[in-house]
């Protein structure tokens, strides 16, 4: 483990919950397949939730080009792909790549995942598609995105919030299994924790580590993955159908 994974893992409990959820998930996921295990991060940039995961991971996204890519931080660029092999141990290749017409092999991977990049997508079905093909049979999707049915107004850069209705409804088009819960419950200690740290405001940085603590903590009880009001994130594990 290098130096910066062992400060994220360290530094975890203190940032935003949904990537340590992330995390998570994906170490119980990979546990469940024979190694080597190659993991999908699509849209991926920096991928910190896929740090000391047990698989040779692939990162890829589209070019960081645009203003609005910028002012979002979305994309990627070479100083980026850079830091990330420095500072990362299991990343196998990072790669520039549209998953809306992806060049990667078909069942290539046994995950993929995708974090808060299909509300981003104006041609999300072939994103699917595309996520599908290059999974082996019997691989996992795991994605998150912005709950619709709370958050109904799409935030700058998002061409639509899903409902989970509607996220299910297009994941069960492709997959053979799909799992969908709400995650990350809001309120005061939430907007504590997306606060950007300053160093030259260290009362800041002190209340949003307080608030992402609070915040892991009231979104852990069960009950939350069924409540729709209030909470901020679908989190979706799909699976594509193994060969029989």
């Amino acid at each position: 483990m290098k130096a910066f994974e062992f400060a994220y893992v360290c530094a975890e409990p203190f940032l935003p919950p949904l990537y340590s959820r992330v995390r998570k998930s994906l170490q119980s996921i990979a546990r469940s397949y024979a190694a080597p295990i190659r993991l999908l991060d699509t849209g991926g940039r920096k991928s910190h939730y896929t740090v000391n995961v047990p698989a040779l991971v692939t990162i890829t996204d589209v070019p960081r080009e645009s203003d609005l890519q910028k002012r979002l931080n979305l994309g990627l660029n070479q100083s980026m792909i850079s830091q990330t092999r420095d500072r990362r141990t299991n990343i196998r290749e990072i790669l520039f790549d549209d998953m809306t017409r992806s060049l990667l092999e078909d069942g290539s991977f046994d995950i993929v995942v995708s974090v808060e990049v299909l509300e981003h997508v104006e041609e999300d079905g072939l994103f699917l598609d595309h996520v599908h093909r290059v999974l082996k049979p019997g691989g996992t999707f795991l994605m998150t995105t912005p709950n619709g049915d709370y958050l109904r107004k799409p935030n700058t850069g998002h061409v639509r919030h899903y409902t989970r209705e509607q996220l299910g409804n297009l994941l069960s088009s492709r997959f053979s299994e799909v799992h969908l819960e709400y995650a990350i419950k809001g309120g005061v200690f939430h907007r504590w924790g997306l606060r950007s740290i300053s160093a030259v405001r260290p009362h800041r940085a002190v209340l949003t580590a307080v608030g992402n603590v609070i915040n892991s903590l009231e979104s852990r009880p069960r009950r939350v993955k069924n409540q729709g009001r209030g909470t901020h994130h679908l989190i979706a594990v799909a699976r594509k159908q193994a060969d029989i």
